[in-house]
């Protein structure tokens, strides 16, 4: 039987995920950045696709929306806000809704988490322990914040913070090698990022992916989830954040990132 959850490399450094059904048989697609790979994947093992889950806007995450729709009649899911930025948009979310699609047979909800865009929607899968973060949390990062505030991502990223430490996290892009780098550079007396660091790049370079992460070694190893640490918030007052405040330190170690 197949995995929970499949990815499927796109673009330059994406992955789009699918959610399987208990049975094996029918997935969800979740943030498809392109159409090819996935009808690829589908077909080569007799999959049945049921719906298309959107996290956010970017076409780096629903570009593949239109082409899946028209070849499978599927049904969209996405953030209300969001409703003219979405393409092929049918059901249209809010804070705390419940998403079961039809043959998928798992429940979801919907979890509003702004910061990297306006309306960014993580999926929550707790009876099956999964988070689908979009592009807010990454392993090691979060997203830059194109159009919301560092209170709204802080804020965010707390509230994912609180899932069981065991929740599988899943998220929009690759970017884990060069992630952990910069949490070294924040905390280098960090075992756990060293050795994470390590194991993160030999995976690389069998051209394997480095997710899912758990919330557990995200507040570990991510920096973003770390502003009560005193490491942490001792290399963002060297960075310019006034106090210790979580949402002072974790916007000056964003706009560190943003320049590393």
């Amino acid at each position: 039987m197949e995995p929970p959850v499949a990815l499927i490399p796109a673009l330059r450094d994406n992955y789009v995920a699918l959610l399987h059904s208990p049975d094996g048989r029918s997935v969800a697609i979740i943030d498809p950045s392109e159409s090819e790979p996935v009808a690829r994947y589908l077909e080569s093992r007799g999959l049945q696709p049921l719906a298309i889950f959107n996290t956010h806007h970017h076409p780096d995450h629903v570009g593949g929306n239109r082409e899946l729709q028209k070849a499978y009649d599927l049904p969209v899911y996405g953030a209300a806000a969001d409703r003219d930025r979405i393409p092929g948009l049918t059901h249209p979310m809010y804070e705390g809704d419940r998403i079961t699609p039809a043959g998928l047979d798992r429940l979801g909800v919907v979890w509003d988490i702004p910061g990297h865009t306006r309306a960014h929607t993580a999926f929550v899968f707790a009876d099956d322990g999964l988070l689908f973060a979009g592009d807010t949390l990454f392993a090691a990062g979060c997203g830059r914040l194109f159009e919301g505030t560092p209170d709204q991502m802080q804020a965010s990223l707390a509230r994912l913070r609180e899932l069981p430490d065991e929740t599988r996290l899943y998220c929009g892009h690759e970017y884990t090698v060069n992630n952990l780098r910069f949490a070294q550079a924040v905390e280098p007396d960090n075992p756990t990022i060293k050795k994470k660091l390590a194991w993160a790049v030999e995976l690389r370079r069998q051209g394997e992916p480095t997710l899912p992460s758990t919330i557990g070694e995200e507040k570990q190893t991510n920096p973003f989830l770390r502003w009560n640490e005193t490491a942490v918030k001792n290399a963002s007052r060297q960075k310019g954040a006034l106090d210790d405040d979580p949402v002072s330190v974790f916007a000056a170690v964003r706009e560190w990132k943003d320049r590393f």
